[in-house]
């Protein structure tokens, strides 16, 4: 299947960049009597204080649906409202930026992203991402929207592998159709902490947003806002406490992978937010985790298409180390 960031893929449609996104927050007895501007920066620490502060003089906080002053003390059981405006618009400007192309036709185009690529532009990645370097390559469907231009799946910054990026609108269109449909398919390679007792089975976990770290992912019952999803995986390899694993997803949501990973017992390995990296003599750029292979129709011509994109020498090193250790 083909999502990620996500193994985050836009079937789920996230408009953050685009448009404007609402937060809301209750204050409980411990907090009264606090500036709302010292408040708010506890409570949403991927926000600086200045910028806070701006949206509070910008008329974007609202405490019991009236705007404040950054001074503002609250009381218990007030009901904070946060309106995030989506940032000005940018001028993509196409870069020189070396592509590892996998596949290539008139309407669509497979890359082999490196790990610490940025898939489109967004808050504090407004150059240097695969968008950038695509457009100084070839024209890129508009159906994706000013700021992601073909783009219809992701991969997590620091996520290598597949992924592919339509050049037409009817392309984009037929992709997207593809993973609502589940006829595309994507599988993951990743080395997890642990060794999992049976060789396969299924996560199905539903995920959303942490109520209180808005960077991460967690498991959230449906009934609470939680999205359903599922996480195939099968063991490639035992390295003694490490596993070499294959995913497959049957959705994708926001750090699926990563988060049901981490929730089996078995972090990626190198993972910043959800995993670790105990035991590695090896330096990671971030999670060891690679989207391996990409399989799709081709929207014009009807034939299968399906690429296998090598791994990067970091991961290579990681399976070197671990294959001497376990033998060792």
């Amino acid at each position: 299947m083909l999502n990620e960031n996500s193994e985050d893929i836009l079937e789920d449609t996230d408009n953050s960049w685009d448009e404007s996104e609402q937060i809301e927050l209750s204050v409980t007895a411990t907090d009264t009597d606090l500036r709302i501007d010292t408040w708010l920066a506890q409570r949403l620490p991927e926000f600086s204080r200045a910028r806070l502060q701006k949206l509070i003089a910008q008329g974007h906080v609202l405490v019991n649906n009236q705007p404040i002053a950054k001074k503002h003390k609250l009381q218990v059981n007030d009901q904070i409202t946060i309106t995030i405006p989506p940032p000005t618009s940018l001028d993509l400007i196409p870069e020189q930026i070396p592509l590892d192309i996998l596949y290539e036709d008139d309407q669509l185009i497979i890359i082999n992203k490196p790990a610490g690529m940025v898939v489109h532009p967004a808050p504090g990645h407004s150059s240097g991402t695969l968008v950038h370097a695509l457009l100084s390559h070839c024209p890129l469907a508009a159906i994706g929207g000013v700021h992601r231009p073909g783009i219809v799946h992701r991969l997590d910054r620091d996520t290598s592998g597949a992924i592919v990026v339509a050049k037409t609108d009817f392309a984009h269109q037929s992709l997207q159709g593809q993973i609502q449909a589940k006829t595309a398919r994507r599988e993951y390679l990743g080395v997890v902490v642990g060794s999992p007792r049976e060789d396969m089975g299924l996560v199905d976990l539903p995920l959303g947003r942490h109520p209180v770290d808005r960077q991460k992912q967690t498991i959230i019952e449906i009934a609470d806002g939680g999205r359903s999803a599922q996480t195939y995986w099968e063991v490639l390899e035992r390295l003694g406490n490490f596993t070499v694993i294959k995913f497959r997803l049957g959705t994708g949501r926001t750090h699926q992978i990563r988060v049901h990973s981490n929730r089996m017992g078995y972090p990626i390995v190198g993972d910043p937010v959800y995993g670790c990296g105990r035991g590695i003599k090896v330096k990671l750029p971030g999670q060891a985790l690679h989207a391996w292979q990409l399989e799709l129709i081709q929207p014009v011509t009807g034939e299968t298409i399906k690429v296998t994109a090598p791994l990067p020498l970091h991961f290579e090193k990681l399976l070197a180390v671990l294959r001497q250790q376990s033998v060792s």
